[in-house]
């Protein structure tokens, strides 16, 4: 009877370390997980940061560039009404 109370006695203390051990395990895995969760969180929201500052840069560059059109297209027009102006000119005095 002293055996098998010995036995129970190594049992349980098999049992209590051997979930120690394992609830440390897992305790560990988890906060792993936590903190690559938290590295994604943080990286994604530093990218999305980049992300917002380029789109704004690349809209303030196409207002520009619009612009720069507007202006072109205005001094074409403009040499294009010199240029009828001075063929018809140069027509009339030959």
């Amino acid at each position: 009877m002293n055996s098998d109370n010995i036995y129970t006695v190594l049992m349980t203390a098999i049992t209590v370390l051997g979930s120690a051990a394992a609830f440390r395990f897992y305790e560990k895995k988890s906060m792993r997980k936590e903190r690559d969760e938290d590295f994604i969180r943080h990286d994604c929201k530093d990218r999305i940061a980049k992300l917002e500052a380029l789109l704004a840069e690349s809209a303030k560059e196409k207002d520009e560039m619009r612009k720069q059109i507007l202006e072109l297209v205005s001094e074409v027009a403009s040499l294009r009404t010199e240029l009828k102006y001075l063929t018809e000119r140069n027509k009339a005095s030959l």
